[in-house]
């Protein structure tokens, strides 16, 4: 009976709840998203107190695998106000942590032509800080605006059926 109760509890649970620091829409936007995947982040301490205060820019950001590691460099993380001479870079190489077959699997596909890997968001998950990495494929200045055509005319086809509804 007990062990039927603690099957129903975990189904219902959730787990920790996703509290979103930055968000890299500019990726969205210049590329394709193939394939994603979470990886924990090694920070020190000045750096994860500022990542509380949303102190965090992923739009110039960029990943690499190097020696069966994932790192992520140029993600800009806000030096911590109250810090003092033990404070981080801003703009520094930081290591991802994820399972030695995914970055096999990463390295592989990155190798290809014309492909990438982007940071696409950073959040707490509980206590840690996990960010969202993709493997992405450029767009041609013409696939940009094509993207923009259509997510306009969606939201003009939205309106004008708002408004008929309120007709």
């Amino acid at each position: 009976m007990a062990a039927k109760k603690a099957a129903k509890k975990d189904a219902t649970e959730e787990g920790p709840p996703k509290k979103l620091i930055a968000s890299n829409k500019r990726a969205y936007h210049d590329y394709y998203i193939d394939a994603t995947w979470e990886a924990g982040i090694v920070l020190t301490g000045t750096e994860v107190k500022s990542l509380r205060d949303r102190g965090a820019s992923l739009v110039d950001g960029y990943c690499f695998v190097e020696g069966g590691e994932v790192w992520m460099d140029t993600v800009h993380i806000a030096p911590y106000v109250k810090g003092t001479w033990t404070n981080h870079a801003a703009r520094r190489k930081r290591k991802l942590l994820m399972h030695k077959q995914e970055i096999e699997k990463l390295a592989s596909k990155s190798r290809e032509k014309g492909f990438t890997i982007v940071p696409l968001q950073m959040y707490f998950l509980g206590s840690h800080a996990k960010v969202v990495i993709g493997l992405a494929r450029g767009k041609k200045e013409w696939d940009k605006r094509q993207t923009l055509r259509e997510k306009q005319d969606l939201r003009e086809a939205q309106r004008a059926m708002r408004q008929r509804e309120l007709a």
